[in-house]
């Protein structure tokens, strides 16, 4: 069907074939396949709520169910308001879902209060809501319609960004319109964008005839050059000549923007009516709903035809299904604007009085009609925030307290808001916002403590940037200022800045996170402490750091998500792996019961780190696809740009070199990495490993030596990160031709990591220097790099079995070499490293070893993460319905990608799977 054909009801849509298409497109992906969300924008009256109107009329007709939400900006501080308006079709349906989803549903649309107050967990909320609509869309294929996405609040958006990456397999599709200029982030980027632009000059003259009263002349032209296109302006430049045709010069207004003279028209129609009608359209425009809110119909006159008919008449308004509608936005704008602010406050305290069970809705009503600073409009605000944060609405918390603060007479209270805003802030994931508030600070109090938390909370939201230098100009200062007066605050203060003191690698900063530590002598055994000394001297501190961290993890309460994090942090630094896949694992736990984006994405990222180092490939694709995800909805840019390094890392290491470079360079094609060490060495290691897969030696050889620098005594590019690849580094050098080179790096490099090493580290050493050896004591390095204390990387530890085993062979040593070959085949096959494979297969056939044929690759491979996820949760048994809790999908999704898997595997059924995913289910894993 053709969307754009225009029936009897539906006017036809000029100069829009192309968006219309693809609209339709959209509609029938709901059911079809195909994409599944489409940001439509567009500079205002560029007739983007007409697309919409389209859409919604031609999905219905087409049998979906059509759910609607128009953002407004009198409810973009109101806590999921926008996805409670989208959703109140289905409201019904809570009582069905999941037990946990329905509760964190319900207590966050404030649809029941709990006897004790307690904070929702979020992800839960985003998972019954996806829930309601896989339900739904069960029964209906959906489309989801949501309008001036730019005034949604911004749990709404968050939302609605969670759903958007989850409607595959579903029946279901979103459209989501805003401004141009104006695409909220979560929607700017990842998804596919439409812009309605302006129209090209015949439709604009086909649009001007279409008018009662097209103007001719000279008028015209200077009514379709003033419009730029614009459908809107092209109408009501038309409308104001038909009212006035002696006024043949608009030149007054030619200097203001399109939007202002719009406005301007706009508002030129009120002095026109009646004053009982201008009331009533500020009201409306005060009230800056899409719909009024049900306590409106009780004030005088907003029931009453007559009053409304004058402003229907000149355009101003449209009343469909008994409700009444401002034209478009900028007539709120512009009846807003015109009123004084006598009267304009007027309006907002009649709605604040209307309002009255509506605590959250009437304080800011009440706000809008402060005229200075009011203790107990703040004390509203400030109730309102408890309200939204305990219903897990962070953003609107700290909106509330933001105005409260404003409010507030006495400056140090303010400045106590101000803080409490840049908390809900951080827990809402939004470091840019968290710095703004944050640095208002200071001007309020001569508080110590007060600045110093200033600090800390300006420092974290530069933290998670790549503006390290900035963080810690905040960070350390405060650690040193607090060291005897708040220990706390102090250690506080160190463990945030050690994140950006590793990520930075800058030895200043290390020297000072080290000197600062020394200050402070309460509370030796902080995880702030460990993990501070861990990431900032990871080497030369181990034996005494190692020591801090067990007295730290043995005081460690179970339930603590911080010091589950710190810790896991702590111990991956510092090579106890094991020790950080379950830290890390327990901090996932706890998130997946209360958690914040932000954090998400940081500890996801890590435990996946983790999890590639321990063997357990297949876990940590599916971790970092998580961590990526969450990190680029939350603002997190370190983790967005590490998680996909390290996917990359894991397709090279499974043989897809091509892949893994294009998401390795994608994945840093936005990033300075000369401003990030870490960054730059994990992206230098992707592409390395697609070198080795690739069997390209010298490309393998250059990109390794890219971590460390071109001095004469060369340096790690990063302090941590770069010793790590010392090995692989020679074992290309050797077949590059690169030794002496190479030599020269690892000597330089065992100066810098003292005496007591990991088993890690120092296999991995040992292992550089046998590659490089150039006699007989290449074998007493191959030994020790094989003690079994390394078979906690079994991936590095497999290298040194297969170099060894080579080694031995070009010596004749063939009986010696093939247990070790052997043993390096098992490891590759059960990792699923198919170029190591090969290798290993060859050089035991080599040997004298008949070994069959290198397989196809499993049937596993050719699943994606997230598809060799859930595979390998339904071969343990769980449910659809467990795996969709475990993995944040809706149970029909889960459905739909075990529809695809199950022929990519050769199965039937689910029973089949553990048997079929054979080792890459019960491996290594």
């Amino acid at each position: 069907m053709d969307l754009g054909a225009a029936t009897v009801t539906e006017p036809e849509i000029l100069g829009r074939d192309g968006e219309l298409s693809r609209i339709s497109r959209l509609v029938d992906a709901s059911e079809d396949g195909g994409p599944k969300v489409l940001v439509l924008t567009g500079a205002p009256g560029a007739g983007k709520s007409t697309l919409m109107d389209r859409a919604a009329a031609y999905a219905a007709s087409r049998g979906r169910l059509v759910l609607r939400v128009r953002g407004g900006e009198g409810e973009r501080e109101l806590g999921f308001a926008g996805i409670h308006q989208l959703l109140r079709p289905l409201l019904d349906g809570v009582a069905r879902l999941p037990a946990r989803q329905g509760e964190a549903l319900r207590l966050a649309f404030g649809m029941e209060e709990p006897e004790t107050p307690r904070r929702i967990d979020p992800m839960l909320a985003r998972l019954g809501v996806l829930t309601l609509l896989s339900d739904a869309a069960a029964t209906r294929p959906l489309l989801l319609v949501v309008d001036d996405a730019q005034w949604l609040d911004i749990g709404s958006l968050e939302v609605l960004a969670f759903v958007a990456r989850r409607l595959e397999g579903e029946p279901a599709a979103l459209l989501l319109a805003a401004r141009e200029q104006a695409v909220p982030e979560r929607f700017d980027r990842d998804f596919p964008l439409m812009t309605a632009g302006p129209l090209d000059r015949a439709a604009s003259v086909v649009l001007l005839d279409a008018q009662p009263h097209p103007p001719r002349g000279r008028v015209r032209s200077q009514i379709l050059q003033q419009a730029e296109g614009n459908p809107l302006a092209l109408i009501e430049l038309t409308r104001a000549y038909a009212r006035d045709p002696s006024r043949r010069d608009t030149g007054s207004v030619d200097s203001l923007p399109l939007t202002a003279r719009l406005e301007q028209m706009f508002a030129a129609e009120l002095p026109t009516l009646p004053e009982t009608t201008r009331r009533v359209l500020l009201l409306a425009a005060a009230a800056g709903t899409a719909q009024f809110p049900g306590p409106l119909h009780a004030v005088a006159g907003m029931d009453d035809p007559q009053v409304w008919l004058p402003a229907e008449r000149t355009g101003l308004i449209r009343v469909e299904g008994g409700q009444v509608r401002l034209r478009h936005p900028l007539v709120r704008s512009a009846i807003y604007q015109a009123a004084t602010f006598t009267e304009r406050r007027e309006a907002h305290l009649v709605l604040a009085a209307a309002l009255a069970d509506e605590p959250d809705r009437r304080a800011w009503h009440l706000a809008a009609a402060s005229m200075g600073p009011d203790s107990e409009i703040a004390d509203a605000l400030a109730e309102s925030a408890e309200r939204s944060r305990h219903r897990g609405g962070y953003a609107a918390a700290a909106a509330a307290l933001e105005r409260a603060a404003e409010l507030t007479p006495d400056r140090e209270q303010r400045a106590r808001r101000l803080i409490a805003a840049a908390m809900s802030a951080m827990l809402g994931g939004q470091p840019q916002w968290v710095n703004e508030l944050a640095s208002r600070v200071d001007a309020l109090t001569d508080d110590r403590q007060l600045l110093a938390r200033a600090s800390l909370l300006a420092g974290w939201s530069l933290a998670v940037t790549h503006r390290y230098d900035d963080s810690l100009a905040y960070l350390l200062p405060v650690a040193e200022s607090m060291a005897t007066e708040s220990p706390s605050l102090a250690l506080d203060a160190l463990g945030t800045a050690a994140t950006p003191a590793y990520r930075s690698a800058a030895p200043f900063y290390r020297a000072e996170l080290r000197r600062i530590n020394d200050l402070v002598e309460d509370e030796p055994y902080r995880v702030d402490r460990v993990w501070a000394l861990a990431s900032c001297a990871p080497f030369t501190e181990r034996e005494r750091t190692l020591g801090l961290f067990e007295r730290a993890e043995e005081a460690m309460s179970a339930d603590s998500l911080s010091d589950a994090v710190m810790l896991g942090g702590a111990a991956w630094v510092l090579d106890e792996t094991d020790r950080a896949v379950r830290l890390l694992g327990q901090a996932m736990d706890h998130l997946r019961r209360a958690a914040t984006a932000g954090t998400n994405a940081t500890v996801s990222y890590s435990l996946a780190n983790a999890l590639f180092e321990s063997g357990a490939w297949t876990a940590a694709q599916s971790t970092a696809e998580d961590a990526f995800w969450v990190a680029t909805e939350a603002g997190a840019d370190y983790m967005a740009v590490g998680a996909p390094l390290l996917q990359a890392t894991l397709r090279a290491a499974r043989g897809d070199h091509e892949g893994a470079r294009r998401r390795a360079d994608h994945a840093v094609r936005a990033v300075d990495l000369r401003k990030s060490p870490g960054l730059y060495v994990l992206h230098r290691r992707a592409l390395g490993m697609a070198a080795f897969a690739e069997g390209d030696h010298p490309a393998a050889y250059e990109h390794l030596r890219r971590t460390y620098t071109r001095d004469f005594h060369p340096l790690p590019v990063h302090y941590h990160a770069s010793l790590y690849h010392l090995a692989d580094l020679a074992a290309a050098a050797v077949r590059a031709g690169q030794a002496e080179d190479a030599h020269t790096i690892l000597r330089a490099a065992e100066g810098t990591v003292g005496a007591s090493l990991s088993p890690r580290l120092l296999a991995i050493l040992h292992r550089a220097r046998a590659l490089l050896a150039t006699g007989d004591e290449a074998e007493e390095h191959f030994r020790s790099a094989l003690d079994p204390a390394g078979a906690g990387w079994p991936f590095e530890h497999a290298l040194v079995h297969l170099d060894f085993g080579e080694w031995l062979r070009r010596r004749r040593r063939s009986a010696e070499a093939r247990p070790l070959l052997g043993t390096a085949l098992e490891y590759f096959e059960r990792l699923g490293a198919r170029p190591w494979v090969e290798r290993a297969g060859a050089e035991l056939r080599a040997a004298g070893v008949s070994v069959a044929a290198t397989a196809a690759p499993g049937a596993a491979a050719g699943l994606t993460p997230q598809e060799l996820q859930i595979a390998q949760l339904a071969a343990e048994g769980l449910t659809n319905r467990d795996i969709g809790a475990r993995l944040y999908l809706s149970p029909r999704t889960i459905g739909f990608h075990l529809h695809k898997i199950f022929p990519k595997l050769g199965v039937t059924g689910r029973a089949q799977l553990r048997d079929v995913l054979g080792s890459a289910a019960a491996g290594i894993d």
